[in-house]
């Protein structure tokens, strides 16, 4: 039996998600596909990170075992041909150990949110970035972002249907910056609740806009209340950029 370690790019927009579901095409599920093309056998792949409907990826790994085995570039160049036409690349493959495994080997993983501030909508970036036309104060957001890091109970900042254990999580980084005519969000964590990055880029926003004072992102996170919370930004704009071991 080997185990393989892939490196993968995609396009979430046409997805339910990274998980497999019955309601629609995953891209847990376009992997699973490819590699029974490739094998001839029905696998399972697990992925570092179950990313939301419309979230995409420049870097999400995943690993899976197979009885046949394969040299790596192999794997990499068969995949991409039978993913397509599909918004998913295998930038690369390699054999791990066996004790390796993509979600719960993780030490970190790497968060980008992108706000397009600008008043004309995106053409090329489409569902790629958060259109936010009102201008942003983006050093404001950054100084209101620090409330949030360290470590917390998120209860303001997480999904109803979350399924951590705890809402108590430790963040490592969480900064603001603007970049040209795009505001950037970048969360580093060992791992997030459902929907945290994006209830913190809708609640910073709010900042950006001056509706809400830098301070009060610190009141919301100490109510330990999900109505406390901003609106939770959507997906288009989040992107899982890299995962540590």
């Amino acid at each position: 039996m080997t185990r393989y370690r892939l490196l993968v790019e995609y396009d979430g927009g046409p997805f339910v998600g990274w998980q497999r579901q019955d309601n629609g095409a995953s891209v847990q599920g376009a992997l699973e596909d490819a590699i029974e093309k490739l094998s001839g056998a029905r696998v399972t792949v697990t992925g570092a990170g179950r990313t939301d409907a419309g979230v995409h990826a420049y870097g999400q790994v995943a690993h899976f075992d197979l009885e046949k085995h394969f040299e790596p570039g192999k794997v990499r160049d068969a995949l991409n041909h039978y993913l397509r036409p599909a918004p998913v690349v295998v930038l690369d493959a390699a054999v791990a150990d066996g004790e390796f495994h993509a979600r719960f080997s993780a030490t970190a993983r790497h968060y980008l949110y992108r706000i397009l501030n600008r008043r004309s909508p995106p053409a090329l970036d489409d569902g790629r970035v958060w259109h936010v036309s009102t201008r942003l104060d983006a050093e404001a957001m950054h100084h209101a972002a620090q409330a949030l890091v360290g470590q917390h109970d998120f209860t303001t900042f997480r999904a109803a249907e979350c399924q951590a254990q705890s809402p108590v999580k430790t963040l490592d980084r969480l900064d603001v910056s603007q970049r040209g005519e795009e505001i950037h969000i970048e969360a580093s964590a060992r791992s997030f609740l459902h929907h945290q990055i994006r209830s913190f880029a809708g609640t910073l926003k709010l900042v950006g806009e001056g509706k809400w004072a830098p301070r009060e992102v610190a009141t919301a996170l100490a109510a330990k209340d999900r109505a406390a919370c901003g609106p939770v930004a959507p997906p288009d704009g989040l992107y899982l950029v890299r995962v540590d071991y």
